[in-house]
């Protein structure tokens, strides 16, 4: 099934951890197509860095939130501890959309209840699926047309 996974970091250097967790994405996963780096302002939270955001494309077999867990797993493994929400860190992965599947669960939310309001999940995902659709709120094209200017 088809995943769209958002990774971001602002702490230490956010450069090479968004590029190794990719690489770690490419060694768990079937990594179909990796974003460019974006450089973006944050967005809520506490004042902090700017971010390093990327967008990929991953086809996986695992039941969500199994693919949720390894996405956690790479985290912890590159030091994440959450502290804060919206906060500062090392590292996030975030499962924006798993093929068709729609989750309210406690642990999984699909898809990512916030990502068609942040332009740095929607402007990468397009930049390597120009269709790309976000389930419930449509075309990412359009949703972006519809959101304020950076």
């Amino acid at each position: 099934m088809r995943a769209v996974v958002a990774i971001g970091a602002n702490l230490d250097e956010p450069k090479a951890a968004v590029e190794l967790a990719i690489e770690l994405l490419k060694q768990a996963t079937e990594l179909v197509a990796a974003s460019s780096l974006h450089t973006t302002k944050p967005v809520g939270g506490p004042a902090q860095p700017d971010y390093v955001n990327a967008v990929c494309i991953l086809e996986s077999d695992l039941p969500a939130v199994e693919l949720l867990h390894l996405l956690q797993g790479i985290e912890k493994s590159m030091g994440r501890v959450r502290e804060e929400k919206w906060g500062p860190r090392i590292i996030d992965l975030d499962l924006i959309s798993y093929g068709t599947l729609l989750s309210q669960d406690i642990d999984l939310t699909l898809p990512h209840p916030f990502a068609h309001q942040r332009r740095f999940v929607l402007e990468p995902w397009l930049e390597i699926d120009p269709d790309a659709h976000l389930l419930t709120h449509g075309l990412v094209a359009e949703i972006l047309v519809q959101l304020p200017p950076a």
